[in-house]
C-alpha cells in the first residue's frame, strides 16, 4: 500500500495493537509514546497519516497537533478517553481531521483512514502552476506568499487556504457548506458562521485596505471571487 502512518500514543498496549493492525493492513508504522518524540516525528514529511492521542506525557494532543499544522497539512486522527464534545471541538478547530473515543472497534479505525488517505490523495498536486492571480493580486501556492502590487500581505494558514480556495474558483458561486467541506473539512463540527467570520477578515486584509473589490456575497447561497 505504500502509506507510513504515525502512532503517537503512551499507552503500549493499545500503540502496539494498533501497529500490528496496521502493519496486517500493509501499512509502514512508526510509533512515539510521548507527545516531543511525536511532535518531531510528525514534522517528518514521510508519514503519510497520524493518530494522535490527546493525554500524552510531556506535550499535550492539542499542543502537538497545533505544532504539526504549523508546518504542515498530513491527516490527523485524534484519540482521546474524554468523551467530551468540547475536547472534540477543540481538536477539529486546530485541525485534527477526524477524532474518535476510546475504546474504538479497530475496523471502524481503519475504514476512517482509508477514507481519509483516499481524500487526501484525490488532492489536486501543483496543476503546472503556483501562482494565482486576479488584477494586482497574486497568490503563490509554493511560497506560502500573498502580494498585492508587490505588497507582502500577512495571513494565517486557515486565511490563505480560503483565498487560494476562491481564487481557484473565479467567477463561481461557492455555497458556505461547499467552503467549510473544502477547506475545514466536511467533518468540520465547529460554528457554520465560521465562514462569514473567515471572509471578513479577507476583505479587511485585501479589499477594504486597497480600495478594490474581489469578494462578493451572493445573498443566501455565499461568495463569489471576481477580478476587480
Amino acid at each position: 500500500m505504500g502509506y507510513k502512518i504515525l502512532i503517537i500514543e503512551d499507552e503500549i498496549k493499545i500503540a502496539r495493537f494498533v501497529e500490528l493492525e496496521l502493519k496486517y493492513e500493509g501499512y509502514e508504522v512508526d510509533i512515539a509514546y510521548d507527545g516531543r518524540s511525536g511532535c518531531e516525528k510528525g514534522l517528518n514529511f514521510e508519514n503519510d497519516l497520524i493518530i494522535l492521542d490527546l493525554m500524552l506525557p510531556g506535550m499535550s494532543g492539542i499542543e502537538v497537533c497545533r505544532r504539526i499544522r504549523k508546518e504542515s497539512e498530513i491527516p490527523i486522527i485524534m484519540l482521546t478517553a474524554k468523551d467530551d464534545i468540547s475536547d472534540k471541538v477543540m481538536g477539529l478547530d486546530i485541525g485534527a481531521n477526524d477524532y474518535m473515543t476510546k475504546p474504538f472497534a479497530i475496523e471502524e479505525l481503519l475504514a476512517r483512514i482509508r477514507s481519509i488517505l483516499k481524500r487526501n490523495k484525490m488532492k489536486p498536486v501543483n496543476d503546472n502552476t503556483s501562482i494565482l492571480s486576479a488584477g494586482k493580486l497574486v497568490l503563490d501556492t509554493q511560497k506560502y506568499r500573498v502580494a498585492f502590487n508587490d505588497e507582502e500581505i500577512q495571513m494565517t494558514k486557515k486565511e490563505f487556504q480560503l483565498l487560494e480556495y476562491l481564487m481557484q474558483n473565479k467567477d463561481i458561486v461557492l455555497t458556505r457548506e461547499k467552503i467549510l467541506e473544502k477547506v475545514w473539512g466536511y467533518d468540520y463540527l465547529g460554528d457554520t458562521n465560521i465562514t462569514d467570520v473567515y471572509i471578513r477578515y479577507l476583505r479587511t486584509k485585501i479589499d477594504d485596505k486597497y480600495g478594490v473589490k474581489y469578494i462578493y456575497t451572493v445573498r443566501g447561497v455565499g461568495y463569489q471571487f471576481k477580478s476587480e
